[in-house]
């Protein structure tokens, strides 16, 4: 047979097609899609270096409108989500700074749908990823949808827009094999991160505790940007919108983090909707930080730079609503997936800054979703349309779901008597703030920008011995994850910036050394055309010794309500202490789930029969805020031929839970690694309820870890 009679080989084909549209970037400038070559990708163009971003700029547009089309129909970030619907109170109406009517009117209850999310995996990532948490608030006001877009960080990885797709393509999964999955454990996240050092701050965030947090009803929120209120008389105020949880701020283990994963992937999703069905509704406050506009360069920091807190011993923050979700979506593609959240949906009294990643999320966003829904016409989907009417001349497109009446499509018109006409700004018109602006046409960054290491120094030294542990911990992980010796050689030097105590055990536990000089990130380039960055950071500073409220440990520690409680049982289980325990929990709204050797019914000694929660083979340790056991020999005899009851208990105790027995409860402790540490504080054999209550509220005991770190698990 001829060679080009033979048949053809499929697979080589394919390579072989794949291979003639392969492109090689080495040694190569960077350009536009149209060959142009750029010589700055990281500033977008600016009427002065603090000044507005201007629409001209066509390298940004480029840039984020590639970026934003990139994946159809999913989120390209924020797409592993769920969300509820609720209402926003306000408790103290603030017309001194705004005239938004959700702001002046204390009689209002104005309705939300919140969405919670995870930034880097895919829809079907784990709940449980260590990753910045979304916390999108849409309010349907009575002048129109204000979307509130944040975080539960309150700041961001970079400081200009332009940035974004590159910080997004590094953490995402390599492009060569698609690994890792909702990961930033990997050699190209923090290739870049230690080249772009404005990124350390959220960096250390995400390495805290704030990175795996215990549930979406116990994190904060935060709008991010610099906002600005403006009131009736015109004036404006700067702003930063926080969102504090009722429940206080509680977080996992890493360790629990990845056996949660393994166990429940959905744990984040599943608590949020249990406990609104179960009627525990999820609360927060809103607060804000307000500045005057003559304050505004008052700070060592810059207002406008997204990387910057306001640290609350500066600007205190005032609590003035609250909000509460309160029904679960009917269906989760129609609301939940087809939201649409846009920060440039704002009402009169609220205004934008000139915060560079702000103004480029005002175009992107927007972009996104067009691409996403598939047509301009979705904000006519329902979990999208305001509460206030709408009238516009904007016509037909992809989905048009109204029909509007008339001839006229367009302004002015006389044929339509001018409708729908022009609102006066006293009829509730919008109105942008009339700023100042005389600068040149820069693609820069301003010098105020240049502090990457004072903030997050101020983040360590606020946490306490637990927290800081932790974050040396996930730094360890995350660089022992890259296979870059020259990447976590640079990284432990830019680490060594922020704290030189924090950057030398996490040396000693990857097996390397802190360098002592390293060239400066941004100029380590290749190329002969390659553009050495002029932005670099500048020294740390010391304007604070300590910001308390950036620690968990000084969060709420007052509440055990939705709190998960296993109860370990078999037949025979002692009813009299077990009906005791059970009504002070359940009085303080914990909830109770009978764990025992298998599913169905168990009988207590009392002979009553009570329904299994869950059987002990189908669930961890790691799904519990707490343990009890209640006596019973014959309970105890069956619960001790079950291995796994004991590693439920070891386990327990070795992520600091608070543990209770009772009667013979005590042998099952015997038969564990925890017999040897009784005296533990929130260890409890036959004690009051109201203790064993009291530990569980403190959410763990710290003070056990180096004591947990010995219990096999």
């Amino acid at each position: 047979m001829s060679e080009k009679n033979k048949p053809k080989n499929a697979t080589s084909d394919k390579i072989e097609q794949l291979e003639n549209y392969s492109v090689d970037y080495t040694d190569k400038p960077l350009t536009t899609r149209q060959g142009l070559k750029v010589n700055d990708t990281n500033n977008s163009l600016k009427a002065g270096v603090r000044g507005a971003t201007l629409l001209e700029d066509f390298l940004l547009r480029e840039k984020i409108h590639s970026f934003d089309h990139e994946r159809i129909p999913e989120r390209i970030v924020h797409a592993r989500g769920s969300a509820a619907h609720g209402y926003f109170e306000l408790t103290k109406s603030i017309e001194k700074y705004s005239k938004a009517g959700i702001f002046t009117d204390t009689s209002r209850k104005t309705p939300v749908f919140v969405r919670f999310s995870t930034v880097a995996g895919s829809k079907g990532s784990t709940d449980l990823a260590r990753d910045v948490r979304g916390f999108a608030v849409k309010f349907y006001t009575q002048e129109g949808t204000w979307d509130l877009v944040g975080n539960n960080m309150p700041i961001f990885f970079i400081q200009d827009a332009m940035k974004f797709p590159d910080l997004i393509h590094s953490v995402k999964p390599e492009p060569n094999n698609e690994i890792p999955q909702a990961a930033s454990a990997h050699d190209t996240f923090y290739d870049f991160v230690s080249r772009a050092t404005e990124t350390l701050h959220n960096h250390i965030w995400v390495m805290s505790d704030r990175g795996i947090p215990r549930s979406y009803r116990m994190m904060e929120g935060f709008g991010i940007h610099t906002f600005r209120l403006i009131n009736a008389k015109g004036e404006a105020h700067y702003v930063k919108f926080h969102w504090k949880p009722k429940l206080g701020v509680h977080s996992v283990t890493w360790d629990e983090a990845v056996k949660i994963s393994g166990a429940d992937s959905d744990f984040h999703r599943r608590d949020l909707w249990d406990a609104i069905e179960s009627g525990n509704y999820p609360e927060w406050e809103l607060g804000i930080q307000v500045v005057a506009e003559a304050d505004e360069h008052k700070f060592d920091f810059d207002l406008l730079d997204p990387t910057k807190l306001i640290p609350e011993e500066m600007v205190p923050v005032e609590i003035i609503g609250r909000m509460v979700l309160n029904k679960n979506p009917e269906n989760f593609f129609a609301e939940t997936e087809q939201v649409a959240f846009l920060p440039g949906n704002i009402v009169p009294g609220i205004d934008f800054t000139n915060d560079p990643l702000l103004q480029g999320r005002l175009f992107s966003y927007r972009d996104t979703q067009l691409s996403r829904l598939g047509s301009p016409n979705f904000h006519q989907i329902p979990i999208n349309r305001p509460v206030t009417d709408v009238h516009v001349n904007q016509r037909d497109g992809h989905m048009q779901m109204d029909v509007p009446k008339g001839q006229t499509a367009y302004f002015p018109n006389a044929l339509s008597g001018g409708c729908p006409y022009l609102s006066k700004v006293a009829e509730g018109g919008f109105e942008s703030y009339q700023e100042r602006i005389d600068a040149k046409k820069i693609r820069g960054r301003s010098e105020s920008f240049s502090d990457h290491f004072s903030q997050p120094a101020l983040f360590y030294r606020s946490l306490v011995d637990w927290e800081k542990e932790h974050v040396i911990a996930a730094y360890s992980f995350e660089l022992g994850k890259c296979n870059h010796e020259e990447i976590k050689s640079r990284m432990l030097y830019i680490i060594a910036q922020i704290d030189t105590d924090l950057a030398e055990k996490v040396a000693d536990n990857i097996g390397m050394k802190v360098p002592n000089d390293i060239e400066r990130p941004m100029n380590q380039s290749i190329g002969a055309d390659a553009v050495v960055e002029d932005h670099q950071p500048g020294e740390k500073k010391m304007y604070l010794e300590k910001s308390p409220v950036l620690s968990q440990s000084n969060t709420k520690f007052d509440t055990i309500s939705t709190r998960q409680i296993a109860v370990l049982v078999a037949d025979g289980f002692h009813m009299k202490s077990f009906e005791a325990m059970q009504k002070a929990l359940e009085k303080e709204q914990a909830v109770i789930k009978l764990v025992a050797p298998h599913g169905g019914k168990v009988t207590c000694d009392e002979g009553m029969e009570h329904k299994v929660d869950a059987a002990i083979s189908t669930t961890e340790s790691v799904l519990f805020d707490a343990i009890y056991v209640p006596g019973g020999e014959k309970s105890i005899g069956k619960l001790k031929e079950q291995s796994k009851f004991i590693k439920f208990l070891n386990e327990a105790f070795s992520h600091c839970k608070a543990i209770a027995v009772d009667g013979e409860g005590e042998e099952l402790l015997d038969a564990s690694a925890i017999k040897d540490y009784k005296e533990d504080k929130a260890l409890f054999i036959n004690a009051e309820p109201k203790s064993f209550i009291k530990a569980i509220s403190n959410h763990r005991n710290w003070e056990r870890r180096k004591v947990a770190q010995k219990i096999p698990v």
